[in-house]
Order: structure tokens, then sequence, then C-alpha cells
């Protein structure tokens, strides 16, 4: 408990919890711990209660099990107000720190029924203040944003059910709802019927339900209405909730038409809340409400209106309007009835037209109209002439389509859009107040409200990102007033931003029909290079068409041209972006104008001298120019006369523009998932009727080719199954095996009943059984020619069953969805997977897709090494450049392959045409070579075969009228081997046939490039006709989704790596880089592998990571809906007492054969007693954990440590290739860096190590050895996220040290079972001398010990074994270890504190990768 009081204490920040929790629920006890109510009201409500329920303060009691040890337990119906209200509270503050939320209740259905009942009812209670009915509705949008979990589903889907109708204003408003329905019909019957079959207690218990949605409804107006500013943040808490309940079709079923019927919009546009000038807020989510209130959807049948249907519908109503004005009021709307629509739905017109009637009038129009018009005396509403004509106004004003909006919104920021109110309210967020955007969650209203909600997020984290970079590069080059000019000086230098003097525009090209703006504007930008390092320049050469820079307009902090666009506060470092514009590169010019070229060793531009200037063509953002001049022409200065700056970004960082472009065309189009996938992706269809097992076009029959290497292996993975040959074969053939199914798809509804959703099973589970039986056939592969080349490469791994299992579903059409855990093969299986689609389907494409260019190298490398014929490969983007294969998988080198292919082949249709003794220039060209084919080859395979196959002819007369003996003399002779059978001889000779005839195959194949002259085309016709596998990242995808859909690129399958680290979107686009064909993507098979118990995408601001879910991956929504998934359950990457450290996450996991036998598992770590321990690392000089910046965590103790560990492998003769150091922030990562640089990096003692980074960018890697540094000795930090933690401790094969503060770490109940090992074993480093790198000792063997106490201990030890390690070199026994190839080590020394070196800034002025630690305030 000592370590408790050091989180609490020094976390918290006060003393009072940790001696409450130790004195009440954390001392041992046999017995069940009594809850005091006077303990929970007067020492726990009470405090928080004053301190304005503090977050800090909540932290430390949701850390000292509070919840889970004490008020939960303790909790039954006779608890008090504050119980259930703490309960509450502290369950939100699990799930706004992204913690496992509803868990501790899953097991006791009945209490949490009666909590849930007794929190409804607290809610209603306006005796409670402003603030503790906030953390009551914080909770209820927590439950209503838990849909997937059946425990809280069961409670909130009653307080939605249309029983809530019972509250619209009147009878006939109801039946008008029904009227066309005969769904609604059975459902209100339905609901009718159970309130009268219930007892009096069920009675009330359902009149409740039914009224509470309601009056919390008109709670809300009051306050909007009649309270005070305490209610402001209630009732934003409210708009956030009452957003959500629309954004999901299951809670806007019926809750839609109440609010309609309660004509919310209209009250809330008028009420004085709204209109005060500081409730931004309020406004913002007003209009995120009336989104999601107008969205274009059919709410009970799920069905998107189109743009024309909604025009209709927007048309009927109008003429509704026209039709009862003429007939109830002729005298006075006679000219509204005889307007044209294009008029009076005009906001406007409409209002003008509405003047002429009474107040009476007003509300007998919306009466006839069905509008209410009263509310309950005791609610305070008022029914003014005001609100009766904002009723009719909202109703029949044309309304933007969501399309229209986001068409509308640029995706090239300007300094008013990065300075947007609503964009810094997200950069403060944290937690207390909700933001006005929308949130991913597990369902979509349609594709369309999907991709508007990424286009949105996306847009506010890529605004976020930008804003971040252009201060900080600001804050770099400190820029001060010139007093002399009157300008701006920049007092140091960055190599990502050059000083510039005004653009000068070249042309503004005349604008495009039914546009306004420029289609285009030119400019031209000087730049002055004459100062900058070669290194630096090269890079400012590097620039290319379609790169994005920024041109800033900067004023030091003083100066009072700076602009602020109305805010303050958003620049404390002394530097303002007064304007920002964003162009796009044209063209790089030479002072002379013409075009920069690759450099020539020796040489710059092609001449000698140092060059002076650069002229860089740009495009201006059009809107921008043109918003410009128009407010030049009212007086306001030139904003380019101003610009003094030009910052670009990285490559890989800098493909915002492309990116946001592909999102906002996919939302404005009416893209359509395919058929079988759609409901599912949305979130409301049956999770199983994805899956090949449930889709009507099963695959009868499997052809798994080489996935089983024997019998044997087949019968093993299938261990519950009979294996049942054909009639014609006996057990134990071998393969090809084919599998046979006899069983018909099953049949799943499309929608699931009520019931189902109610008795839903796990997720992932499926109720129903595939059959006992296996039919099992075979048949011959047909060689393809006598020579060793021609044999195919078959596959070599013994898959487990659970990996047959995802190989067999991913062959068959539909979703597969696969879980693997670290280790386990996942690559493995999915290039399996790529490889049997290629074979049985010839005429279908597949797409690989990964979010690293790592993995998809990893992959794509696999994949050549199976038997797939390399011209069918094909790899887009940079990374291309990393693969690790002889050939190039590029467009241009597949062309060039193409092209060398053809002069291969042309030599051997003249090798052939010469044993023929056919005369003439037959290897000429492709087209030569298919008539030499037609007019030689093919007769004499035909009067070949009809001799052979002649029931007289010997086998010797077929061997003496086989015609290609000369042309295959180079093949393995005898080429017919002496006595052998008739068949076989044939079985030869045909494989000499398909030899041959692969040539003219592919050089038909290659024909094409023969006749194309444009590279371009030769390039747009492999990638749409020839390439068969196309591999690309995500973000590629991304940026060319476009350009790659207009070529008429189609594809039938997506096989996607590291699916559970891509954002929801980019997990989509993927999936849409074709057009559509008869009306929706025609893809067959979708399959995700992931691990969503690892990281998910990194998502750089808390707001969008927290609040808005933005983090979530379609892998992980759809574990969540329930689809059902294939765990991949034995790892063949790490020691198994090391896999033992992560496999409380993986329960079914185990071990596979090579990790028990293999001797490198079995031998001990040279030089360790143990093969993984956790060290505890005090404070170092009297220091723990610091910040040099925000967010910037640093341990110089952990860092001095894990260097000495590193040195002390070096010098018992470990490769620095097999070591990497890990770590959990940025900041400890430049620390480490920093000192390697110092210690190790020019001595070759030690070098380097393979990489030092952080844990984030290390999923997916491992290494033999790990050190870890957890850095943080206050509190946990983000390791608390157990993804983090999970990817931590599965990179290490061999040995994983962790450096931490032990106290820390074993206090927090999450990391109970993950260090509960580590902690078993001593906390200081326990080595084993004498030993060196390799080791015969057995990891099981004892060995000698020896403890190093303390960092200063280690580092004296290793001190001493340096300057023996000197000596003996000095006297020639012993040498330095071997020079290891710089590609396997982490010498960039341009990174971290040497790149801000080169710039002038201390380590402490650092920002990189700040966005990848969690801020202060949140851990």
């Amino acid at each position: 408990m000592a370590g408790i009081a050091q989180v609490s204490t020094n976390g918290v920040g006060k003393d009072h919890w940790y001696e409450l929790a130790a004195q009440e629920w954390l001392k041992p006890s046999t017995k069940a711990r009594k809850v005091r109510a006077d303990v929970v009201k007067n020492e726990i409500w009470d405090v928080l209660e004053r301190e304005n329920f503090s977050h800090t303060s909540l932290l430390g009691l949701e850390g000292l099990q509070l919840l889970e040890s004490y008020l939960w337990p303790g909790y039954d119906e006779d608890s008090t107000n504050a119980h259930v209200l703490l309960i509450a509270t502290l369950i939100s503050t699990k799930a706004r720190e992204s913690l496992p939320t509803w868990d501790i209740l899953a097991d006791h259905h009945i209490r949490f029924s009666s909590f849930f009942r007794r929190v409804l009812a607290l809610s209603l209670d306006t005796t409670l203040s402003a603030n503790v009915r906030t953390l009551v509705l914080h909770f209820l949008v927590n439950a209503f944003q838990s849909l997937d979990n059946g425990l809280v589903r069961k409670e909130c889907a009653p307080l939605v059910s249309i029983s809530i109708w019972h509250n619209l204003a009147s009878d006939a408003a109801r039946e008008r709802q029904l009227k066309d329905s005969n769904q609604l019909k059975k459902a209100w019957r339905a609901s009718v019927k159970r309130y009268e079959a219930a007892d009096d207690d069920g009675k009330a218990r359902l009149r409740f339900e039914r009224s509470w949605l309601h009056t919390l409804i008109v709670d809300f107006i009051i306050r909007l209405y009649g309270s005070g500013p305490e209610d402001v943040r209630y009732c934003e808490h409210f708009l956030e909730f009452i957003s959500d309940l629309e954004s999901q079709l299951p809670t806007r079923r019926y809750v839609g038409t109440l609010l309609d019927d309660m004509n919310m919009l209209p009250l809330i546009g008028l009420s004085p809340m709204f209109n005060a000038p500081d409730n931004g807020l309020i406004r913002d989510l007003y209009v995120l409400l009336r989104h999601f209130m107008n969205f274009p959807i059919n709410d009970h049948t799920g069905a998107q209106y189109s743009l024309e249907e909604s025009y209709v519908m927007h048309c009927e109503s109008l003429a509704r309007l026209q039709r009862i004005a003429l007939k109830h009021f002729k005298d006075k709307l006679t000219l509204l009835a005889l307007s044209n629509y294009g008029a009076i739905d005009q906001r406007g017109e409409l209002d003008g037209h509405l003047q002429h009637l009474t107040h009476a009038e007003l509300q007998e129009l919306c009466n006839i109209l069905g509008f209410r018009t009263t509310y309950p005396p005791a609610s305070g509403i008022p029914t003014n002439r005001e609100l009766l004509i904002e009723i009719l106004l909202l109703a029949h004003e044309r309304k933007k389509t969501f399309q229209e909006t986001i068409s509308n919104m640029s995706i090239l920021p300007t300094e008013r859009s990065l300075y947007e109110e609503s964009l810094l309210r997200n950069e403060t967020y944290d937690g207390s107040r909700p933001l006005a955007i929308p949130k991913l969650n597990l369902q979509y209203l349609t594709a369309g409200d999907f991709l508007w909600r990424s286009f949105i997020l996306h847009r506010c984290e890529q605004f976020f990102e930008i804003r971040t970079y252009l201060e900080d590069t600001i804050k770099i080059l400190r820029p001060t007033k010139d007093l002399s000019s009157d300008g701006v000086v920049f007092g140091h230098f960055s190599r990502m931003a050059l000083p510039i003097t005004k653009p000068a525009i070249l042309e503004a090209a005349p604008a495009k029909v039914g546009y306004e703006q420029p289609a285009y504007v030119r400019a031209e930008i000087t730049l002055n290079v004459s100062r900058l390092a070669d290194n630096v320049r090269r890079d400012w050469d590097s620039l290319r068409p379609e790169d994005t820079i920024f041109l800033l307009a900067v004023s030091p902090s003083n100066d009072p041209r700076r602009l602020t666009n109305g805010h303050t506060g958003h620049n404390t470092d002394g530097s303002g972006i007064s304007a920002l514009r964003v162009a796009e590169v044209v063209q790089l010019l030479d002072e002379n104008g013409r075009p920069v070229r690759d450099p020539i060793p020796g040489q710059v531009n092609g001449y000698g001298r140092r060059p002076h200037i650069r002229r860089l063509i740009v495009n201006l953002d059009a809107a921008a120019f043109q918003a410009d001049s128009e407010r030049k022409e009212k007086g306001t200065p030139d904003v380019y006369e101003t610009m003094n700056l030009l910052v670009r970004r990285s490559k890989r960082e800098n493909n915002f523009k492309k990116v946001l472009g592909t999102i906002r065309n996919l939302a404005v189009s009416e893209i359509v998932f395919p058929s079988w996938l759609q409901e599912v992706f949305l979130g409301f269809g049956d999770p199983r009727s994805v899956t090949y097992k449930n889709l009507p076009n099963r695959l009868q029959s499997v052809d798994l080719r080489d996935t089983f290497l024997d019998w044997q292996h087949l019968v093993e993975s299938f261990p519950e199954k009979v294996i049942e040959p054909s009639i014609e074969l006996q057990a134990g053939f071998r393969p090809p095996y084919v599998l046979i199914s006899d069983t018909a798809p099953s049949t799943v509804a499309s929608r699931p009943s009520k019931k189902r959703r109610r008795d839903e099973a796990e997720p992932g589970s499926q109720t129903a059984s595939e059959p006992g039986v296996v039919k099992v056939s075979t048949y011959q592969i047909p060689a393809i020619g006598p020579y060793p080349s021609d044999a195919p490469r078959g596959n070599g791994i013994r898959f487990t069953p659970a990996q047959i299992e995802a190989i067999v579903s991913g062959t068959q059409p539909g979703l597969t969805v696969i879980v693997g855990p670290p280790g386990t093969g996942k690559t493995d299986v999915a290039s399996q997977i790529i490889s049997n689609i290629y074979h049985d389907f010839p005429s279908q494409r597949t797409l690989l897709i990964a979010h690293s260019n790592q993995a998809l190298n990893q992959l794509f490398q696999k994949i050549t090494r199976l038997s797939i014929d390399g011209r069918h490969l094909l790899r887009l983007g940079q990374g291309e450049g990393e693969l690790e294969t002889d050939e190039s998988y590029s467009k241009s080198g597949r062309v060039e392959s193409f092209l060398e292919n053809r002069a291969f082949y042309l030599a051997e249709v003249d090798r052939l045409a010469a044993s023929l003794g056919a005369p003439g220039a037959h290897g000429n060209s492709c087209e030569t070579a298919g008539y030499f084919n037609l007019v030689y080859v093919e007769p004499a395979w035909h009067k070949f075969c009809d001799a052979a196959h002649s029931n007289s002819s010997s086998t010797s007369e077929i061997i003496s009228c086989f015609p290609f003996h000369q042309y295959f003399h180079s093949a393995p002779q005898p080429l017919f081997p002496p006595g052998a059978p008739k068949d076989t001889i044939l079985d030869i000779a045909h494989s000499c046939q398909r030899h041959i005839e692969r040539i003219f195959t592919e050089l038909e194949d290659i024909r094409p490039f023969e006749i194309l002259r444009n590279n371009r085309d030769k390039t747009d016709y492999l990638m749409i006709k020839e390439a068969r596998i196309i591999a690309m990242t995500s973000t590629h995808a991304a940026m060319r989704q476009q350009e790659i859909a207009d070529l008429g690129f189609h594809y039938d399958n997506v096989v996607m790596e590291e699916a559970a680290q891509i954002t929801e979107v980019e997990n989509f686009i993927p999936l849409a880089l074709q057009h559509p064909r008869n009306g929706e993507l025609p893809l067959q098979r979708v399959i995700l592998c992931g691990d969503h118990f690892q990281n998910s995408p990194v998502i750089s601001n808390m707001a969008f990571r927290q609040f808005a879910n933005l983090e979530q991956s379609l892998f992980l929504r759809l574990v969540r809906l329930g689809v059902p998934t294939i765990g991949l359950d034995a790892q063949g990457r790490a020691r198994p007492s090391i896999a033992a450290l992560y496999k409380w996450r993986y329960p079914k996991l185990g071990d596979l054969p090579n990790v028990l036998t293999d001797s490198e598992y079995l031998s001990a770590n040279a030089g360790f007693r143990f093969e993984y321990q956790f060290i505890d690392v005090p404070d170092y000089k009297g220091r723990g954990e610091t910040q040099p910046s925000p967010h910037f965590v640093q341990n110089l103790g952990e860092a001095e440590y894990a260097v000495a560990i590193y040195q002390y492998m070096r010098l018992l003769g470990y490769p620095a290739s097999k070591i990497s150091i890990l770590t959990t922030y940025a900041g400890q990562r430049a620390l480490i860096r920093d000192v390697l640089m110092h210690r190790c990096a020019d001595n070759r003692l030690f070098g380097m190590p393979r990489i030092v980074t952080t844990v984030d960018k290390y999923q997916g890697e491992q290494n033999n050895y790990i050190i870890l540094s957890l850095v943080r000795t206050t509190r946990p930090g983000y390791l608390r996220d157990l993804r983090r933690l999970t990817v931590a401790l599965s990179r290490a094969r061999l040995g994983l040290y962790i450096l931490g503060r032990r106290s820390v770490f074993e206090s927090a109940p999450e990391f109970t079972r993950a260090f509960e090992l580590p902690l078993q074993r001593p906390a200081n480093l326990i080595l084993t001398t004498g030993e060196m790198f390799p080791t015969d000792r057995l990891l099981k063997d004892d060995a000698p010990a020896t403890e190093m106490v303390g960092l200063e201990h280690l580092g004296q030890y290793v001190y001493e074994m340096t300057q023996a390690k000197v000596r003996m070199m000095k006297e020639g026994s012993d040498r330095l270890p071997p020079q290891e190839p710089e590609h396997l080590l982490d010498i960039d020394k341009e990174e971290n504190t040497v790149r801000l070196a080169e710039e002038g800034v201390a380590m402490d002025d650092s920002v990189e990768e700040m966005n990848v630690d969690e801020p202060e305030d949140i851990m």
C-alpha cells in the first residue's frame, strides 16, 4: 500500500484520499466491506462537491479502486443518492480515460438494473444542483454510446422505444406517423398490449420509461428560457445527448419524431441562452443537432434519400402549405399560394408572407399543418407569434444538404480557419464540456453520414496539426521587429522555413463555368538559397509539382498589425501569424529560369558554382485569392504584400490536401457499398450475415492447393471433424486438397429481431455449428515444363488449425476478420489467402493495403516467394524502393521487366525457330512471334499429339516423333527417361508443350507494351489490365483514390494488414478505389487482419481522440458489433516465458513448437540471470520524471540505466542490431538518444542499437532483446491504455528488461495481471558474471548471481568492464566487435537533439512527436 500512497499523494496532490482509502476499503479483510453512508456523503461526496468535482481528485479515487473495491460491491437498493451519484461519476471518469467501463458491472444484472433506474430518477430530480445533474447526464451520454454492451442496451432501449410517442401533441399527430407503415402500427399495438398486460408495478415502470425523455426535454427547455448561467453547462451536455440520440438509427427512430413534435429547433433558436453572446458552444451544438435532425434519411427503413427525393419531399411540403393558404387564408396568403417554390422556400420571402397573419391565424395555420402550438402550463414555454413563425419557417425553408455544406468547406487553411473559435475550443478540451463535433461510434445513419463525420473530424485534426507545426516553426525562428525597416527579422534558422519577399502574382485565369473564383492563380516566389548548407538546399531543391507549401505573414506579438481574428491566447510564445495562404508547387526554376534537375555529383544544377536564387512557381489557393480580392476592393490592405515567410513540411506529413479532397469527393458522391456488406458496415445489420457461412454465393468446393503439407497436416487442421476422402480415393493421398461442402448457406435474417438483439450471444460467437464431416478430393497439378525453374514454389509452413480456419474463410467470399496476437503469423496467413485466390480465381484482382510501408513490404515480400507470377504483382507508392527483392515491382519497374522479358522470350522464339528449321525473323516482335506460333509451332504440336495418342504408337515412336528435342537440349537429360511408361512420356511431352505455350502467352501479354509508345500509357495499362495483385499503403490509396478510380481500375478482393491501426475512413477508402458497377461496389471479399488489443490509430488532438473517438478503426468497430472473428492462437515469436507476460490479454494463446525446441529459445541470455525483469529505478540525483517542456516527459535515471544495460550487453558480445531500446514518451527517446550519441555512437566498442523509438512507433516490429523505459514516477501515464502496454511487452523475442518505478505500476489495478510475473522477481538487476555471448547455459539452469544495487553500481561495473576490455585489446588478446551494416543500426544523426542543435534550439524546445504523449492533466 506504500506504492498506492505514492501514486495517490503525488498524482492527486492530497493525502486525504489515500488515508480514507486505507481506512475504509484498501485494508485487507476476509469479510465483505460494509459501505458507511456517512463516509460516502461527508468524506467523499461533499469534498468532491466543494472541489467542483475536480478531475484530478476523481482520477485519484478511480486509481484507488473506490468503484471496484467499495462502492459497487456495497451497492443495494437502500444506498443513498450520494452513493449512486458517485458510482455514475466514476464510471464516466473511466470512460473519459478509455478504461474498461462496464466490465465490473457485468455479473450483476439485477443490481445494475436497480442502479440504472436510480440514475434515471436522479436525472429528473430538480432539487439537485445543475452541476450534479450534469454529472448524471454525462453518465447517460456514455451509456447511450455503449449500446454494444447487452447489459446497458437492455436498460437504454425502452427509454427510446415507440412508447415515447404517448407524449406527442395529440392522438392525431401519432396517427399521422402510424398511418403509412404497418410495421409501426404493429409496434405500437405491441407496446399498448405490453402495458395492458402488466401489473401495477409494471405499469408504473412502463409509464416512467415512456415519459422519462419527454420530461427531460421539457426541463431542458425551461432551463433555456428561465434559468441562470449555472445551467449553461447542463444545457450543453443535453444538446450533446440528444445529438447522440439523433446520430444513431436505433435511438433516432422514435426520438426524432418526438423532437420534431416538441418544436425543439425553433425553441432552442429563440431562447435567451442561445442568443447570449458568450454561449458560442450552445450555438455550435445547435448547428450539429440541426444537421442530424434534418439528415435525409427514412428513420424507419434506414434508406438515405437522394438529392432528387429530398427535393421532391420539400416541394410536396411547400405545395401543401400553398393549398392550405389558398383554402383557409385566401385573403392574406394568395400571393404565397401563387408563388413559385424557389421564391417561398427562402426564409426572407416566406417570412414576409407570414407577417400578414395575426397571432390567432398563425396558430390556426400551425394546427392545420400539424405542428404543436401548446405545451403543459407548468412548463412555462411561450407560444408567442415569434415562435409560431419560426416553426413555419424552419419547416418550409430550403435546407442545405450535407453534401452542399462540405462542398463549400475549404480543405486549404487560412489564418481565419486555423483560429476559428470552434477549432480553438477543441484544443482546450479537458472533458468537462462537450464539443460541437460529430462522434464516431458503433453505427452510422448512411455511408454519406459516415463520410461527412470523417471529413469534419479529419479536417479539424489536419488543421490542428498544421497550426501546431507552423507555430512551432515560428517559435524556432524567433521573429523580432526590425526598427530600421519596420519589418521583421528572424533571429534563428529552421531548415523547413525561408524568409521571402512578397510573391509576384503572374496570372489569375478566368473562372470556369459555374464558378466565381479564378480557375487558377499563378505566382512566383524568389528564394535566396545562397546561405543554405548543401544538404538543406538539396531538401528545398527536392520540391516537386503538387507539393504543398505555406506562405505566411509573421509579425512579432507586440506588432499592432498582427491579426488574431478576434481570438487571444493562441500564441503564448511571442510569435504571431498575421496571414496564411496555401500554395501548390508548379515548378522550381534556377536563377536563369531553367528547371532544377537532380544534381550531378560535384556540381550544382550542372554548374560548379554555388547557386544563389531559386524561383518557385506556385498556384495559390484560388478561393482565398478571390476573397482577398473582394476585401481589397473594400479597402482592406493586400494580404500578399505582407507575406514574409515560406514554410514546408515533410512529404510524409504533408498529404492533407489530397486526403481531405478524397474524403470530400466520396462524401458528395452517392457511394454504395456491396449489398452483402452495407448494413453491417453501417452497424445495424446482423453481424453474422457477412461471413461466408451465411452468404448465398458460398463456394461448395475450395481448392486450398499447397495450404496443407500432407495428409496428417490436413487431419490435424480439423481436430473436431472427420476427414472423408471422395469415393474413388483412399485416405492418405498427397495434396493439393479440395474441401467439398454439401451444406447449404445458413439463412440469417438481414435485420435481427428484437428478441435476438436482447439475447444476443457474445460478440463473435455463432449459434450454428458446422457439420462434423469434411469431404476432401484431390487432383494432379500438371507440370509446366522440364526445367527445375518450372517447378512451382510451394508453401512450407505447417499452419495451425486456427490459421487454416482463417485461410479457408479468406478464400471463400465475404468478410473475414482475423485477430492476430503478436507473433501468430498474420502475415503468413494473409499471403496464403492471396495465393489461393490468385490461383483459384484467375480473373479476379486483389488489392493489398497496410498502414505502414514496412508491414506492406513484409507481406509483399512473402508473396513474391510464393508460386505467383511476378508479372502480376505491382507495388505502388514510395515504399517500393525499400523492398528487399531482386526485382523492382513499381510501375516503371514492372514495365521494364515486361520489356526485359520480351527480349528474353523473343530470343527463345528464335531458338525455337532454329530448332524447327523455320527461316525468317520470327523473334523480331511479339506480333511476328504470334504468327510463328500459329504457322509452325501449333501444327507441329497437333501432328505430334495425333501420333502420340494413337493406340498403336509405342514409347519409342512417341519419343522419336517429338519435334522439340533440339530446343529442350538444355533441359536435364535425358528428357524422356529410358524405360518410362507411355503415360509418363506423354506427361513430359505435355509439360514441354505448356512450357512453350507459356512463351507465347507471355508474349501476347507483352504485346501492348510493344505497341504503346507513351510511358504513362504503359504504366496505366499495366495497372488496369495486367496486375492482379496490387499493393499500396492506406495513405497512398487516400491520396490517389480519384486518379486510380478514373483509370477504370477494378478489383474484387481487399486484404488489409494492420487493419486495427488504420482510422475508419482509411479502412473505407481502399474499398472505394473503383467506380460502382450495377449500382454498387463489386467487392467479393474483404479480409481484415489486425489486433484490437494493440495500439489504435495515432491521433494527435485529445479532443478528437477521446471525445470524437477518431482513433476508432473499422476493425475494432466490427468486433464490438459482434462480427464473427477468427483468433490465431499460437505464437512463434517469443520465449514462452516472455509470451506469458501478455497472455492475459489472449487467454487462448499457445506456443508453436519452434519456441519450445529451438536452441535460441532454450538458451539463457548471457550475463543475465533472468530473461525478463522489472528493474526498479529510484530517483537519480534527486529527480524522477521531468518535463523540460509541456508533455515532453523525460527520466534521466532510466535513460542512463538503459544505456548502461546496452553497453553491458555490447561488452559481452551481443550484436547491436539485435538490441532495441523502447520508451513510452518521445521526450525520453530524445534523452536516450542524446546519452547514446554522447557515450556510444563514435565508440566501436558500443555503437548504436538497432533503434531507439517509442512504443507507438514500434508496433508491428520485433527484436531479440528489448530495453523498455516506462519513464513515469508519479502515475502510470498513458500506459493505462492497456493496448500500448500490450505492444510494449510483446516486442521482445529472447530478452525484456523493463525500467520503471515499481510502486507506481504495482498499485494500479489494471496492471495487476500485466506485471504479476515481473514483480515476482527481484527489483534490482541480477547479472551472471563470467559469461560471454552466446552462452551454453540453458534458461532452466541455475547460475551464480550478482545484484546491481542501483544505477551507480551498474555504471561502475560497466566502466570497469570497459577498461578491462580496452586493456585486453591493447595487449592483443581481444579485438573490436565486427562492424554491422549501417541500415541495421539507428545512426540517423539528424533526429532529435542533433536536428535541434542544427536549428539552434535547446532540447527543451523540441516539439517532435509531442502529439503522441498524453497531455499533463489527463493521467
